[in-house]
C-alpha cells in the first residue's frame, strides 16, 4: 500500500511540474482554432490561422477593402460603391471601376473617388494609408437568360497610369443583378 501511494503522490508531481514546465520549453499551450470561415471580397474564403486564431488575410485585403456590394450581393441601378484603399492604388484621386455582364461585356464603367477626411474635408490620396473611396454607376439591367446570366462582377482597377503591366492590378468582386 506504501508503494503505491509513492508511485501517485510522483505521478501528481511530475503532471503538475510538467503544466509549468510546459509554456517554458514549447512556447504556449496548443491551441484549437474553430472552423469557421471568413467571405472575402472577391468571393473566396479565408479560415483561422493559430496561435492566435485569426481570419487570415483575404486576398488583396492589404491592398483594397470593398465594403458595399459584398461579394455575391444582389444589386440595381444605381449602384453604390464604398470601401477603402491604400493611396497607391489612386492616381489623381481616383481609380477605374468596371461593371461587367456574365459574358464579360462592359454595362458600365466611370471612376472611385478617393473621400476626404471627415474631419478636415481634406483629401490624401498620396499616402500608404487606407483611403476610403466612393462611386456610383448607372447601368441598364442585362437581358436573363438563364440563371449564369444573371450574374457579373464589379472590378476595380487600380489606376496605372504608366501602362506598364507590371503595375496593373485589380479585385473582380461577383456580383447578381437583381431582376
Amino acid at each position: 500500500m506504501g508503494k503505491i501511494l509513492i508511485v501517485i503522490v510522483a505521478v501528481v508531481i511530475v503532471v503538475i511540474a510538467g503544466v509549468f514546465a510546459w509554456p517554458k520549453f514549447f512556447g504556449q499551450w496548443p491551441i484549437g482554432c474553430t472552423q469557421e470561415a471568413k467571405l472575402c471580397s472577391d468571393g473566396s474564403y479565408v479560415g483561422r490561422v493559430g496561435p492566435s486564431c485569426e481570419f487570415a488575410l483575404c486576398p488583396k485585403e492589404d491592398l483594397i477593402r470593398v465594403f458595399s456590394p459584398r461579394a455575391n450581393e444582389k444589386v440595381s441601378s444605381p449602384l453604390l460603391i464604398s470601401g477603402e484603399a491604400r493611396g497607391y492604388w489612386f492616381f489623381e484621386a481616383s481609380f477605374p471601376v468596371v461593371l461587367v455582364d456574365w459574358d464579360g461585356r462592359i454595362i458600365a464603367q466611370h471612376y472611385a473617388q478617393a473621400k476626404g477626411d471627415p474631419a478636415t474635408g481634406e483629401i490624401n490620396w498620396m499616402t500608404e494609408n487606407f483611403v476610403p473611396f466612393e462611386a456610383v454607376l448607372e447601368f441598364e439591367k442585362p437581358e436573363f437568360i438563364g440563371d449564369f446570366s444573371k450574374r457579373g462582377a464589379l472590378i476595380l482597377q487600380k489606376d496605372n497610369p504608366s501602362g506598364l503591366p507590371e503595375h496593373d492590378d485589380a479585385l473582380e468582386v461577383p456580383i447578381i443583378f437583381k431582376q
